[in-house]
């Protein structure tokens, strides 16, 4: 028997508004030819200033290494009033000694890439799948570390570097000294276990009983699975080992040695602008080249997704 008031109910109920209708702003608006032109026009201002913002200091660094130096002194903002120097490239190649402080920096940056993948795959992954008994704290003194200011460690590490304990090992003028603190790097950490905490534990479950070991799942399972958020921390990686200047100024104190993020600086004051503008073009080729390889993960969100689930 139908009841008559309760399907008249059911066909009365407001069906569920779009997610456009629950934006700011809706449907209606964005059908108005007025408010659609002046919306559209606001979002290319907005994308415009961005890219001046944005790529303006890069694209003025890349006509400033060929311009020669009075023209960049006198008329900065001005396109080519003279022409094109090209031989500021090679110019900064051959006298600043870049490719040896090039090669230098490729050399920490790996090193120092190397270290921290291999500290932050392996804590995540212990955390993270093989989940010891007091995971919780240990997580959480990790996440703790993330509030010291990293001024506050520069002297225990510093004197550590210098006498380490138990081997005592001075590594001063040691590419070691740069790597290893690298590897402490709790939000790689973080991003590890966050990531393999959002991967499938059927997979897991399913290799244990076929018999794979904890080193066998790491290998052959989670890390193939984990590319994405590797790659996403490599760059990281990298980025911040190649911009960095305080801590290889104190442990890399031989010239031959520096990188150049230390380097430069130094060479600026017995160098031409139009010189030193170019070398800096070149030590800026690397992170855009890594930037333009990785975009993908950072604008589509493929890499750190799992890694902020739960």
């Amino acid at each position: 028997m139908r009841i008559p008031g309760r399907n008249r109910g059911r066909s009365r109920e407001k069906p569920k508004p779009s997610p456009r209708e629950r934006a700011l702003i809706s449907a209606a608006d964005w059908r108005g030819r007025r408010f659609r032109w002046s919306m559209n026009a606001v979002l290319a201002v907005t994308l415009i200033f961005l890219l001046i913002v944005g790529l303006g200091p890069l694209l003025w660094m890349l006509k400033s290494s060929v311009t020669p130096t009075q023209d960049t002194l006198r008329t900065p903002m001005a396109l080519f009033p003279h022409g094109l120097d090209l031989a500021n490239f090679a110019t900064a190649w051959s006298r600043t000694h870049i490719d040896r402080y090039l090669l230098n920096t490729i050399y920490i940056a790996f090193g120092s890439w190397v270290i921290q993948i291999v500290v932050a795959t392996t804590a995540g992954y212990a955390l993270s799948v093989l989940r010891p008994r007091f995971r919780r704290v240990m997580l959480g003194l990790v996440i703790a570390t993330l509030f010291v200011p990293p001024i506050v460690l520069l002297v225990p590490l510093y004197l550590t570097i210098v006498d380490m304990p138990i081997v005592h090992v001075r590594l001063i003028d040691n590419f070691w000294g740069v790597w290893l603190p690298a590897g402490a790097s709790a939000i790689n950490i973080v991003l590890m276990t966050r990531f393999f905490d959002s991967l499938p534990r059927e997979i897991f479950e399913a290799a244990k009983v076929d018999g794979a070991g904890p080193f066998r799942l790491f290998w052959s399972i989670v890390l193939p699975m984990s590319r994405p958020i590797l790659g996403v921390v490599s760059v990281f990686a990298i980025i911040a080992t190649w911009k960095d200047y305080l801590w290889p100024l104190l442990v890399l104190r031989n010239p031959d040695l520096q990188p150049l993020s230390v380097r430069l600086p130094t060479l600026q004051p017995t160098t031409e602008l139009d010189v030193f503008i170019a070398a800096l073009t070149i030590s800026s080729i690397i992170p855009i080249a890594l930037f333009l390889l990785f975009q993908r993960m950072f604008l589509n969100g493929a890499g750190l997704s799992g890694a902020i689930k739960g």
